[in-house]
């Protein structure tokens, strides 16, 4: 009887353990949890960005080729 009394004693003790332990560190684990949201929230914003940048550069590549175009109908227009 006294050792099944002594095995369940040994059994909390060393769930108590590992209970404080990880208690323990949930106030770093919520630190990193933020950081990734953070993080997360970032690179949303910079794809965003990246978006709008790669929608400048078309816009700016359209302008460039209708340009390019006029200057090869007023070449031709000059006899060149």
């Amino acid at each position: 009887m006294w050792v099944w009394i002594a095995v369940g004693a040994i059994a909390l003790i060393v769930l108590g353990t590992a209970a404080a332990r990880l208690l323990g560190r949930l106030p770093e684990l919520r630190r990193a949890v933020v950081k990734l949201q953070r993080r997360q929230q970032e690179a949303m914003a910079l794809q965003a960005a990246a978006e709008e940048l790669q929608q400048t550069v078309l816009a700016t590549q359209q302008r460039a080729e209708r340009a390019n175009e006029s200057i090869t109908q007023i070449k031709a227009n000059l006899g060149r």
